[in-house]
């Protein structure tokens, strides 16, 4: 009879890889998978309980959040608040981050920066969503964290996972030893490791993008979607599209199958539309650690600077033979400076 490993055994067992371990990072991400189930109990309700639909306001970014999109940032903060070792959440969902100003969490160790729902346009049609996180070690010693604390670059990160909710419900995580998947048995409330040591294929058939935008892409993108529709048996050309509109859900089957995640700039998202922190930085760490790439086009998205809490990127991320395509393909038609599209050519900040 085959024994089940538990994600809490699992996190205790890995716990001796950190030279500063103290238990500290174990329970920060038994925090995170405890507010998570809590998440999907809420998700899978959704068409049941009114939890469905806009909640009326804005995010930061100025776009409209929906009412699990505010439900899952609460239960996040509240577990990682009560558990005592995360001194500062940054949120896609918060202008500005939040100090956890209570006895224990002052002078915690840990940042996490976490999108609580991804994909949350995909709500109201029961498509897969997903929640991404990132963890960091402050670099302040003592007292409240600050803004530095917060804003380093993708290389430092300790921790990054995301959780899928979808047929069934998998927690993906790194610490920097490889990529782990854990899906939710529902029969005992625990999420049970059944993906160990997830390599992402050098190559794969599927490219996910957002075609509807195709006339605003930089010339280098265009080529490379016509490059994937080009038919070619050696390189199993046609590929094929697949594209969710949740970056969880994609960069996922992308992992399993093999394949690339694009969204690039546009002249109206000029330095690109994910956020580089919370969104391209965990995902970055992930696929990297899973033998895969990612850059924004032209350099590794881990080794972009930080200087803002919600900075925007531009993400190339997949399989590595097909990001190294869509670079070479970038560097040739869209020259780092400047790009083509269909308003002309514009500057790339």
């Amino acid at each position: 009879m085959k024994i089940t490993k538990t994600l809490g055994q699992f996190i205790i067992e890995k716990q001796a890889d950190f030279p500063y371990a103290k238990g500290e990072l174990s329970r920060l991400l038994r925090d995170i998978g405890i507010a998570a189930k809590i998440v999907n109990r809420e998700v899978n309700k959704a068409g049941l309980a009114d939890i469905l639909g806009e909640n009326g306001t804005m995010n930061i970014q100025g776009e409209g959040q929906k009412k699990l999109d505010v439900y899952a940032n609460e239960q996040f903060i509240s577990a990682l608040k009560h558990g005592g070792e995360c001194c500062i959440v940054a949120s896609e969902e918060n202008d500005d981050f939040i100090h956890l100003d209570t006895d224990v969490s002052t002078d915690a160790n840990y940042i996490v920066a976490i999108d609580p729902l991804d994909g949350s346009s995909n709500i109201d049609v029961n498509v897969g969503i997903g929640t991404i996180f990132s963890i960091y070690r402050r670099k302040s010693t003592q007292g409240r964290a600050t803004l530095e604390d917060v804003l380093q670059k993708g290389t430092e990160q300790v921790a990054a996972g995301y959780v899928i909710y979808g047929s069934s419900t998998m927690l993906v995580y790194t610490t920097g030893k490889g990529v782990n998947g854990f899906t939710l048995d529902p029969s005992i409330g625990e999420f049970c490791l059944s993906h160990p040591d997830m390599k992402i294929p050098k190559d794969g058939v599927i490219y996910s993008i957002n075609e509807g935008y195709y006339v605003h892409f930089p010339d280098g993108v265009k080529k490379y979607i016509k490059y994937c529709q080009v038919e070619d048996t050696k390189t199993n050309r046609p590929y094929t599209s697949r594209y969710i509109g949740s970056m969880v859900a994609d960069i996922h089957r992308n992992l399993i199958k093999g394949g690339i995640f694009i969204y690039p700039i546009t002249a109206g998202a000029p330095k690109g539309k994910l956020r580089l922190v919370y969104e391209c930085n965990p995902m970055a760490f992930i696929i990297e650690q899973a033998g895969g790439r990612a850059s924004n086009g032209y350099e590794r998205i881990l080794n972009l600077d930080v200087t803002e809490l919600h900075q925007r990127s531009a993400i190339f991320i997949g399989s590595e033979n097909m990001v190294f395509k869509a670079e070479e393909l970038m560097s040739f038609f869209s020259p780092q400076g400047t790009k083509r599209t269909l308003e002309g050519v514009v500057s790339i900040q």
